[in-house]
């Protein structure tokens, strides 16, 4: 066994390269079963983010949709589910969204090339399709529709890791939302009359899902100012003549989350709620019965809607449910509605994405764990057979220089929990000289309501196999810890979460397991918000990088898109009547109080948290003669998604930290930080 070498804390030779993280950005998404055959979105940074359909059938997978085309869909901003199979008498076929002109087009085996099922818009990508079921009879595609009167701006997304949404305007300058059903057949391509509308009147729809027998459609809606995580409806109508008459709400309200309507039978449906404070799930007659609880447990069984087309839980064919539950990682199971049991299954991926999907005795999802990529898998109920069909990660390092993560519930401020994820330096090749306490980097998730996971993600072992330690805080807001902890952020954000930030890299230090004088603080987006407002009222952190955050609410209020266009009115206050709020919360009013320096990555494009966000930041620290560096990159929009900026970024913030915290990090050039 080879001696470890006496090195500090960040100077760690590591064999994970930035050029590795941005290989694994590859991402799997909404897989479908049916008998054998399953199939899945797959996303590739090696194609500029192009998001592609695979086919598996017999051990052979088939990419359904070559270059140029591109299955994206960017309903409500950030899209999700953009293809469906569908069964025919000619064979198999997929029917999806293109991301260019957001058009529906069907793709039949064997056809060299897809042709559209919708029309031209009059606005370049202004008439967007997601959310896609098979009509009854089986001639429509019935799905949500989002029209535009205004041309909708380039694309963006919160997140990195997530397929990238669609920034665009308020919804003053006109966007109009219907459940519509499109025929199958093509003739509504050239003729916009042929699609009839199903359902309207609301802001927002979701998971439209027709009867067994074709008599009733459900849906999910809500409306301004909520968001789908503060209160939504489920609602059921008959389908009479080829339209929906007579809905009513069987679950949901102003303040209760209702979502994933499955039918059980003709007359009742099985729905997640979170009216007794955790997303569980219920059975709902059609007719005024009251719901039923089918397991009420201080768990989640479901997660945020920022996504159309994924589901927490499933049915199978022996009428059981497979399900998604736990509190923070999600965990698979499967309910038996006769005896009431929930039996978890022994598969070894700890975590699953809320996209499930069944057939008869077989179960589809995304999974992953601490020393698993995230993956396809496929699960027979009956054999216990675990497949992972498609990992994001190709080739994995040692799993030895992965970091084993350990679940922390913390003291916050009150008294209140924090729930956090400690990763420490792992490397089996180094050990840091007696008596050194290593840095650490507070993870901010972005969303806000989101949350972090254990799984493997190659950006943390990036870092901590380079004897940089990670807390990943699921601050206040953070979803998978019941609607009470969502809610702790309502007209608190820059508050609740910088507290709860600072309270777990306290933890650290008070538990010695940090060193109090090598604290960082990073996120994006939302992250990047919290980052900046953790600096400018604490003194706590001695760096941090903002990858895209808001430094200003105001002029962000005034020019996110419509989805979000309400969001901070439950972060921060109502508008009009909260500008002195919006003012005081903002890291750029308190500019001149930044504690430590600052790096600031901001893609050029992007709509959504716009580069001047940033640009003034710097020019405030420049003025506070405060040490900073302003990366900017062109054609970079919300989250960067090119190879070549996603290694540029993570090589310029270990450089940073060095330069910082006090350490040589290795194969770095040093990053040039400007003051005044």
């Amino acid at each position: 066994m080879t001696a470890r070498a006496t090195l500090p804390f960040g100077s760690w030779p590591s064999p994970i390269s930035a050029a590795d993280v941005a290989r694994a950005r590859l991402r799997l998404s909404f897989p479908t079963v049916a008998g054998n055959d399953v199939w899945w979105q797959e996303t590739r940074p090696e194609e500029g983010g192009r998001t592609t359909v695979i086919h598996l059938k017999g051990g052979h997978r088939t990419e359904l949709l070559q270059a140029p085309w591109d299955a994206r869909t960017r309903v409500h901003e950030y899209g999700g589910r953009s293809y469906l199979p569908i069964r025919t008498a000619a064979g198999l076929s997929i029917v999806f969204s293109n991301y260019d002109d957001q058009r529906l087009h069907r793709l039949d085996e064997g056809d060299p090339k897809p042709y559209p099922l919708t029309p031209e818009p009059a606005v370049p990508a202004g008439l967007r399709y997601a959310d896609y079921v098979v009509s009854p009879d089986g001639t429509e595609i019935w799905c949500v529709c989002e029209g535009h009167i205004a041309a909708p701006q380039a694309e963006v997304t919160d997140d990195p890791q997530a397929p990238a949404p669609a920034a665009d305007e308020p919804a003053a300058a006109g966007i109009r939302r219907a459940i519509v059903a499109v025929p199958l057949d093509g003739s509504a391509a050239d003729d916009a009359g042929a699609i009839r509308e199903l359902v309207t009147g609301a802001d927002f729809y979701a998971s439209p899902a027709p009867s067994p027998s074709g008599g009733h459609l459900a849906w999910v809606q809500w409306n301004h100012p909520r968001m789908p995580w503060d209160g939504t409806e489920i609602r059921a109508a008959v389908i009479e003549n080829g339209t929906t008459v007579a809905p009513r709400t069987v679950k949901g309200g102003l303040n209760e989350s209702a979502l994933a309507p499955v039918w059980r039978d003709d007359e009742s449906l099985y729905v997640v709620s979170d009216w007794p404070g955790w997303w569980n799930i219920y059975q709902v007659g059609l007719h005024g019965e009251s719901p039923q609880a089918l397991y009420p447990a201080e768990e989640e069984f479901a997660g945020p809607l920022w996504q159309l087309g994924g589901m927490p839980y499933a049915l199978l064919g022996d009428g059981r449910l497979a399900v998604l539950h736990g509190e923070g990682d999600m965990r698979l199971g499967v309910y038996d509605p006769e005896t009431l049991d929930l039996v978890d299954l022994e598969v070894p991926y700890g975590h699953w994405q809320t996209q499930l999907s069944t057939d008869g005795t077989t179960i589809v999802g995304i999974a992953g764990g601490p020393d698993l990529p995230t993956s396809v898998v496929r699960v027979d109920t009956v054999t216990g057979r675990v497949e992972g069909l498609r990992r994001e990660l190709a080739e994995l390092p040692d799993v030895a220089f992965l970091s084993k993560p350990r679940a922390e519930r913390l003291e916050g401020p009150f008294g209140r929990p924090v729930h956090a994820y400690v990763f420490p330096p792992a490397n089996p090749e180094a050990a840091a000289p007696e008596g050194e306490l290593p840095p650490y980097v507070v993870f901010v998730h972005g969303g806000p309501t989101g949350r972090a996971s254990t799984v493997l993600d190659l950006e943390r072992a990036f870092f901590t196999s380079r004897g940089i330690g990670v807390v990943d805080v699921n601050y206040g807001g953070s979803t998978g810890y019941g609607r009470a902890y969502r809610e702790r952020l309502r007209r608190q954000w820059g508050i609740v979460d910088v507290e709860d930030a600072v309270a777990a890299a306290q933890a650290l230090v008070d538990g010695g397991i940090a060193d109090p004088a090598r604290l960082a603080i990073r996120g994006g987006s939302a992250g990047g918000w919290t980052t900046l407002a953790a600096i400018t009222r604490t003194d706590v952190f001695k760096a941090a990088t903002s990858y895209y955050g808001i430094s200003d609410l105001q002029s962000f209020a005034e020019a996110t898109h419509d989805f979000e266009s309400h969001y901070l009115f439950s972060l921060i206050g109502p508008l009009p009547g909260f500008e002195r709020a919006y003012e005081e919360r903002s890291p750029l009013g308190s500019a001149d109080k930044t504690a430590c320096p600052v790096l600031l990555l901001q893609g050029l494009n992007d709509p959504v948290v716009p580069p001047d966000q940033s640009e003034r930041f710097a020019l405030a620290l420049a003025g506070k003669k405060m040490p900073y560096a302003h990366l900017t990159f062109e054609g970079e929009s919300h989250g960067f998604r090119r190879a070549d900026t996603v290694i540029r970024c993570l090589e310029a913030e270990l450089a940073f930290y060095g330069q910082t915290l006090g350490f040589e990090p290795r194969g770095v050039e040093p990053i040039n930080l400007t003051v005044g």
